[in-house]
């Protein structure tokens, strides 16, 4: 269950990314780009810690950008490299953002729901002490996959994909969600969303 809050975030996480975007080695989009939010959706911190966000934007190119990222209440430590920003929360404070594929917690989530077949944390609002269900607009789907939990991360190799190795397996992350679904493909975690009806490959265990 991921639980939100009505906030105020300033700045903005598409504004964080606006900064961020143009100096990533993946990204070839407008130089000054003006991303815009196309679906989301988050996956469960078990530890109820870190927010963790699947996000596809748009920046003005006509692409649908696949960008994950992380929420902290305090630095992750060696992982500057990864630091998308900070952004001041009405309610949560501080918040540190970052590029979720340097985040363990991320991967370690992200494994999980591509090996058990899973799907999207449900979301729900706290609002005057009451928490009332978000419908969502970004459909997960895990692929199932027989290969052991990792638990350590070992190396990121920013690119398109972005190539993350563990301790078990290795993990692909897609930043241009655009690669064709083949029904019997097994690792992969799938998105689809309004406009996106047919499901495309995220990311991928081998």
């Amino acid at each position: 269950m991921a639980l939100l809050h009505k906030a105020q975030i300033t700045p903005t996480k598409l504004e964080l990314l606006a900064a961020w975007l143009p100096a990533q080695p993946w990204y070839d989009g407008p130089a000054t780009p003006a991303p815009e939010r196309v679906a989301a959706a988050r996956l469960d911190d078990p530890a109820g810690e870190v927010g963790i966000e699947i996000m596809l934007v748009g920046a003005g190119d006509g692409l649908v950008w696949h960008i994950p990222l992380t929420y902290r209440g305090a630095p992750l430590e060696g992982a500057g490299a990864w630091l998308v920003g900070t952004t001041e929360h009405s309610v949560l404070g501080t918040r540190w953002v970052y590029d979720a594929t340097g985040d363990p917690v991320y991967v370690a989530q992200l494994a999980a729901v591509i090996r058990e077949a899973g799907h999207e944390a449900a979301e729900e609002f706290e609002i005057d002490g009451k928490r009332v269900p978000r419908e969502g607009d970004t459909k997960l789907t895990g692929s199932g996959a027989d290969v052991a939990a990792p638990t350590t991360v070992t190396g990121v190799r920013a690119g398109e994909p972005t190539v993350i190795t563990t301790d078990t397996v290795t993990i692909s992350v897609n930043r241009v969600p655009t690669t064709a679904v083949d029904p019997a493909d097994a690792g992969v975690l799938t998105a689809c969303w309004s406009g996106q009806e047919v499901p495309v490959v995220l990311a991928r265990l081998r």
